[in-house]
């Protein structure tokens, strides 16, 4: 998928979030709610002196900011190593948009480290 062709989610979609989201990332919010409703997301994780491993993430799609998403994510095409966390679709969808903006800054389609440690379950 490529980043350039999202269109953004529409001014009433995104005003359910608005409170939930702070500062300059609501640039990112109309464009991270049409990924979120995308269901769906391929990427790389940076692994340092090693190749990146590739991952695809799946979610359900929940309707209000507090319902619950449920992210699983897979690495390499292995189904041994895959992983499940749940979380407010707020929450998820700040996740989104951090991805985002690393792609937009570094043209890495990765979550950040704050992700991982949830996905992990190391906080």
């Amino acid at each position: 998928m490529s980043f350039e062709q999202l269109h953004p989610a529409t001014q009433q979609q995104a005003s359910v979030y608005l409170p939930y989201i702070q500062g300059n990332k609501r640039n990112f919010l109309p464009y991270a709610i049409s990924l979120y409703q995308k269901g769906v997301l391929e990427g790389y994780r940076k692994i340092e002196g090693s190749d990146n491993i590739p991952f695809v993430a799946t979610w359900n799609v929940a309707t209000l900011p507090s319902d619950l998403t449920r992210c699983r994510m897979q690495f390499d095409g292995n189904a041994e190593l895959s992983y499940e966390v749940m979380m407010a679709s707020f929450e998820f969808i700040n996740f989104l948009i951090e991805f985002i903006e690393n792609y937009e800054r570094y043209h890495v389609t990765d979550f950040s480290q704050v992700f991982y440690r949830k996905l992990l379950r190391f906080e």
